[in-house]
């Protein structure tokens, strides 16, 4: 399977007040009186109905929650996931990424999974540019040549695969990497405005 996170990575994604635990379950409650979310109520929450990119990014998302892989996020996965996503380092919100683009789970991303996600973010974001050496923005890049150039920079074994260390010291090392991935890596803006109109978050 692929990568796993433990309890002890996301509580040391930032630290949470009891208040706050309560308020959030509070809220869970009234949205989840079952004690589980299903990927159609988080769906629901998202308002990606008819948006196939969106629904996409936010399945990856529900995967990436449900740490045990039961097609459910309970109250902790919730908590957990919220926590890491709102107040994780880079390095475990690459690490969530990485889940995302990791879609069979077997611990790498190939080429196929990098591009369903680059075409889903070109689609939504239409941003994806090659930056010239004076930082300006140069000519836009297909989805195919973003994930050649993404593979180039980061794939440094050359095996046609990333791994979670390729994904990650590649973020780091590369600025147009980073800002590729973080088209898409930082979803707290999204998950933010949600809160203000979901009595969900």
């Amino acid at each position: 399977m692929g990568q796993q996170f433990s309890w002890e990575e996301a509580e040391a994604a930032g630290g949470m007040d009891v208040a706050e635990l309560q308020e959030w379950y509070k809220k869970f409650v009234v949205e989840c009186p079952s004690g589980t979310l299903f990927m159609h109520e988080f769906k629901r929450f998202f308002r990606v109905t008819g948006n196939e990119e969106a629904t996409q990014y936010v399945e990856g998302m529900f995967r990436a929650f449900d740490k045990n892989g039961d097609n459910t996020i309970d109250f902790l996965e919730y908590v957990a996931a919220l926590n890491l996503v709102l107040r994780g380092t880079l390095e475990h919100k690459l690490k969530w990424t990485f889940k995302i683009y990791d879609k069979d789970r077997n611990g790498y991303i190939d080429r196929l999974e990098l591009l369903d996600i680059v075409e889903a973010i070109y689609k939504l974001k239409k941003a994806c540019r090659v930056e010239t050496e004076g930082g300006q923005q140069g000519q836009l890049l297909t989805p195919e040549e973003v994930v050649d150039r993404i593979f180039l920079l980061v794939d440094v074994n050359r095996d046609g695969q990333l791994s979670l260390n390729e994904f990650i010291e590649g973020a780091r090392r590369d600025q147009w990497v980073m800002q590729m991935l973080q088209i898409d890596v930082n979803p707290s803006g999204w998950i933010s405005q949600q809160r203000r109109s979901s009595a969900m978050f």
